[in-house]
Formats: structure tokens, C-alpha cells, sequence
């Protein structure tokens, strides 16, 4: 697929390279961007070929933040619309509620959790409000020494967005999550990893090879249907009430992979070999 505002390449080890790709203007978020990178998390993502995503941004910026330049309301909402809660929730996917009230960043990353792959952010320079949110939703971020990171929603009276209140506090803690968004400061990269937020810290120029050899590393030699199921269950059983709620997923997902990929990695350790391994990301079984 062409892209306006993205850049897409993939090796032969299945690791692809989407690159935020507005330069001029340091990658800022706007609806063409926000409505390709929903349909490359939902479809050009999802091909067999590709096992892992790492995101980056072109130039001296990852993303910074909303284009606040375009005319009318800047996040692409109908302001003529005054929903209800029951309205919105009963018909969130549906016109007007689709376009006129839900937030653009949210749908890019619910499309980058729903991704049943490894995601990482190579977070090059600065990435700010939609530029640091939609981070959130990849499984690991890693940051330049020059990044800069800012939750600055309430410098401009906004909220923050992007599903990033489910998110935030998961990765970082509700303390480290609340002090940020309060404080609307520019975390620079040091205090990013001090916070939990990125993995690890690295030189400009070893940035986005890091990145590239721990996404190689998670997907050479692994069943890909095994990695999807493991990150759906991680997600979804962190959350969940009770440890039986685990246990139940857990044990039909170890039921299925058993009988799929698992024989062939039994086999492939016994016979000191390599592993074949067939099963898909794109068709998981169902254990929720």
C-alpha cells in the first residue's frame, strides 16, 4: 500500500521498519497520518511476511504531536454534536460518533494493540502528546539520548488521549503517571527510563539498529502464532480479576499451540535443529 505520511520497508528476517514520515513539519500527527497508520496496523502489519513492527520517525523528530495548524477544530471533530454517554457508547463505531467524536489517536492505537505481533518504538527525537501516546500501545519503546517525551495535554486544556489513561499507568505505575500528566512536563530521555517508561537509552546513530536487532531477536526461530497468543494473554490476563481467569486462557492457549507449533519445536530440540514452524499469527484460536 502507498502512504502519504509513512515509509514502510521490510528485511528478510520479517522485520519491518514503518518510519513516521513528515519531516518538514517534525512528523506532526494529522487525519492523513492518524488514517494511515490505522490501516497499516490493520492491514499491511497483519501480512504473514511481517513478524515484527519498529516505529520511528524520519529526520530529527519521532512525533511532535498534533498538527495544531489546520483550520477548524484541529482533532477533526463535529463540535455541532452534543452525545450522551449512553449514545456514544451504544453507537461509538457508527456516523456521526465515528468521525465527529472519537479520538483519532485512540483508533491508531487500539489498531496497534489489536496487532498480534512484537511492536517496538525507537523513539528518535521529540515525541510529544500524540507523538508520546501512541508509544504506549507498542510493547516496548526505546529512546534516543536526544528524545524529549511530553504529556503537555494540559498546557493546552485537553486531556489525555489516545487510550493512554488504560495504558500510562500500566507501564509506569498511577503515581509516575499522574505526576506527568500534571506536571505537562518535557521528560528528556534519562528521566523517561529513570520513570519506567522506555527500556533503554541509546547514541542517535544506535538507535534504530538497537531496535532492529531485539525486534530480530523476538522473531528468528519463534512460532508466530505462539508469540500472538502470548501478547494477547499478557495484556488481557494483567488485567483480569483473578488468577483462574488466567488459568483458563492460558491452558486452552497451551491446549491448541500443543497440538500446532509446539510438536514441531519438541522436535526441532530433540533433533538439534532449527524449528519449521507453520502456524499464523493471523489465525489464532480463541481463548477468551
Amino acid at each position: 500500500m502507498t502512504y502519504e505520511t509513512l515509509r514502510w520497508e521490510v528485511d528478510p528476517d520479517g522485520v519491518g521498519t514503518l518510519t513516521l514520515h513528515r519531516p518538514d513539519h517534525l512528523n506532526a500527527f494529522d487525519l492523513t497520518m492518524a488514517g494511515e497508520l490505522v490501516r497499516f496496523f490493520r492491514e499491511d502489519a497483519w501480512d504473514e511476511s511481517v513478524r515484527a513492527v519498529v516505529v520511528t520517525g524520519a529526520g530529527r523528530a519521532f512525533c511532535a504531536g498534533m498538527d495544531l495548524n489546520a483550520t477548524g477544530n484541529v482533532f477533526g471533530l463535529d463540535e455541532g454534536l452534543r452525545p450522551s454517554v449512553a449514545e456514544f457508547r451504544a453507537s461509538y463505531d457508527e456516523a456521526p460518533y465515528d468521525e465527529g467524536v472519537r479520538d483519532t489517536g485512540g483508533k491508531v492505537t487500539l489498531a496497534i494493540h489489536a496487532l498480534p505481533k512484537p511492536v517496538i518504538a525507537a523513539i528518535n527525537g521529540p515525541a510529544v502528546g500524540i507523538g508520546a501516546t501512541m508509544t504506549l500501545a507498542m510493547d516496548l519503546r526505546l529512546a534516543s539520548t536526544k528524545a524529549r517525551i511530553g504529556f503537555v495535554f494540559g498546557r493546552l486544556g485537553i486531556v489525555p488521549e489516545a487510550a493512554s489513561t488504560w495504558f500510562l499507568p500500566r507501564i509506569v505505575g498511577i503515581q509516575q503517571a499522574l505526576e506527568w500528566v500534571y506536571s505537562a512536563e518535557i521528560l528528556d530521555a534519562d528521566a523517561a527510563l529513570a520513570g519506567r517508561l522506555v527500556r533503554s537509552v541509546h547514541e542517535p546513530d544506535d538507535l534504530l539498529p538497537a531496535a532492529q536487532e531485539l525486534a530480530r531477536s523476538f522473531v528468528v526461530d519463534r512460532s508466530p502464532a505462539a508469540l500472538g497468543l502470548a501478547k494477547r494473554l499478557l495484556y488481557r490476563n494483567s488485567a483480569a480479576a483473578e488468577p483462574l481467569e488466567a488459568h483458563l486462557s492460558d491452558s486452552l492457549a497451551m491446549y491448541w499451540q500443543s497440538i500446532g507449533d509446539g510438536k514441531e519445536g519438541v522436535a526441532a530440540f530433540l533433533e538439534k535443529r532449527s524449528p519449521r514452524f507453520t502456524g499464523r499469527a493471523s489465525q489464532l484460536p480463541e481463548v477468551f
